[in-house]
């Protein structure tokens, strides 16, 4: 796709930054003046109409501001900090990790292979974990009812490697019994002090007695515990798991944690391929984690399935808002949280590029050559898919796809060896974040031989704005909104005026939403 046709087809990030502003504003006067919030969402239509018609966009503007690469966007993460006078700024550093484990399940023996991983270390805050195929993905798993005993042993595992290496005494949690296939945190200022650990469990055995766990409510535990487990969601074989430093809970006001799922495999809407996400606020900064399982194949065109699966999981994918949120108008899509996280298995493969080449250069550990063929990063060059969105340098070797038989070695090549898959290495576990006051500290890949996939992980710093005033009614400024359109809007100079109308639809849905919400209140 050309230069043109490319800018025709994305709003500029100054001007999505005036759109959101005058949305806010908007929401402000449906706040405190307006009755009916329709017709503020009306006015915010009109205000854009007007704008649009009377100036058109530089198609060239875009281009212009991205030429000088990386310094531009940390212009606009430099700029996105200023702090107003009730506000100050804190550091957290978050820990993100994927890993398709290949249906297999968690064993004893594999919290010593989570440690290595993990390096569980008194400098990370947040623990951000995404698994793929923690079932096999046969028809009686995608089809039939959730079974979160998978999920369950998964976060107990992940509570031990975390806690133990720690020199905190692990206990295994007596919970009261429902059955549950998501958690998420919610504060209970009683039971803080006393309470170390919650997770789910389903219809699993200790001591003789079943133990599960409420949903949607804290549990307390005897022992203590150095990180809390605030959420947890399975959907088939894709799993997400957030745990947060205990001390960091008491002393945040971390609030609005929710969950959601997108199925979007077989036909569409089938949990073999899809995404799990976690919503949460922790003082006025929201943050979004997708773990994500895309459509997987090397033939030429594949890459436009997953680039569509993209699309569907931020259109689909969100975070109701319900009367007990009172004044917490947390974010209720994807895009409009501060900091978002996207990780996963999105097997995105090595594009045209001979089988033997790239083992060639995978030999010689030339990563800068090898990445030249890297469809992802071909795919956002093109605006395909994860416009504006930022990953570190990959500087190591494809993750997929391992033999069984010797997981040293990729599967495949030649000689091929009987009943081994041909596939050409790729860097299909990936780790992308967008929004402002995000440092990346280090981007690896761990070296468990586990399953044909190796685990990657990113470590992060990131700031949080602490509110300095006791009004609760201090409305969070905005983020600057990704370009994220469907593969199909691509292409052709008519999307521009199709991009300005699903942008806007999406900022009325959030500004007539947070004003009937507050009406009520």
């Amino acid at each position: 796709m050309n230069t043109k046709t490319f800018n025709r087809n994305y709003i500029s990030l100054i001007e999505i930054g005036e759109i959101r502003k005058k949305a806010t504003e908007v929401g402000l006067r449906v706040t405190m003046n307006d009755k009916n919030p329709k017709s503020s969402s009306g006015k915010f239509r009109k205000w854009f109409k007007r704008k649009h018609k009377k100036k058109q966009p530089d198609p060239y503007h875009l281009q212009d501001e991205l030429s000088d690469g990386d310094d531009f966007m940390e212009d606009i993460y430099v700029s996105s900090l200023e702090i107003d006078p009730c506000t100050s700024t804190n550091e957290l550093r978050i820990f993100v990790g994927t890993w398709n484990v290949a249906g297999r399940a968690p064993v004893g023996s594999l919290a010593v292979d989570l440690e290595e991983w993990l390096k569980p270390q008194d400098a990370v805050d947040i623990y951000v974990l995404g698994f793929q195929e923690i079932v096999p993905l046969k028809t009686r798993t995608v089809i039939g009812a959730e079974d979160p005993r998978k999920a369950t042993n998964w976060n107990l595992l992940i509570g031990k490697a975390l806690n133990e290496s720690s020199g905190c005494p692990w206990l295994t949690p007596m919970l009261n019994p429902i059955s549950s296939d998501s958690y998420h945190y919610v504060r209970n200022p009683g039971l803080e002090k006393r309470a170390s650990f919650s997770a789910i469990c389903d219809n699993t055995r200790m001591r003789g007695k079943p133990i599960t766990q409420h949903r949607h409510h804290q549990q307390a535990v005897i022992g203590g515990s150095k990180y809390k487990l605030m959420a947890s969601k399975k959907m088939v074989g894709v799993f997400i798991s957030v745990w947060m430093k205990k001390e960091l809970v008491t002393k945040y006001s971390v609030s609005n944690v929710k969950v959601s799922s997108v199925a979007c495999g077989i036909m569409g809407y089938l949990g073999n391929k899809g995404s799990v996400s976690v919503s949460m606020s922790i003082e006025r900064t929201s943050f979004c984690f997708i773990a994500a399982h895309l459509a997987s194949g090397e033939k030429q065109g594949d890459e436009g399935r997953r680039n569509h699966q993209v699309s569907e999981i931020f259109k689909r994918t969100s975070f109701p808002r319900s009367a007990k949120d009172e004044h917490n108008l947390h974010p209720l899509t994807i895009l409009g949280h501060d900091r978002i996280f996207w990780f996963g298995d999105l097997n995105y493969r090595l594009y045209n590029l001979e089988d033997n080449l790239a083992r060639h250069l995978i030999q010689k550990k030339d990563w800068k050559a090898l990445q030249e063929f890297d469809q992802l990063r071909r795919e956002q060059e093109d605006g395909g898919v994860f416009q504006g969105w930022r990953e570190g340098n990959i500087e190591f070797a494809p993750t997929y796809k391992y033999s069984s038989s010797n997981c040293n070695r990729y599967s495949g090549g030649v000689p091929s060896r009987s009943g081994e898959k041909q596939r050409t290495p790729a860097w299909c576990d990936r780790i992308l974040w967008y929004g402002k006051g995000v440092k990346l500290l280090s981007y690896l890949r761990s070296e468990i031989k586990f399953s044909d996939h190796r685990p990657v992980s990113a470590l992060f710093s990131t700031q949080i704005e602490v509110n300095k005033s006791s009004n609760p009614r201090i409305f969070s400024k905005d983020p600057i909104v990704p370009n994220i359109m469907p593969p199909e809007q691509i292409g052709t100079s008519g999307n521009y005026e199709e991009g300005k109308a699903t942008l806007l639809s999406l900022i009325v849905k959030d500004t007539e939403a947070s004003s009937i919400h507050t009406q009520k209140l």
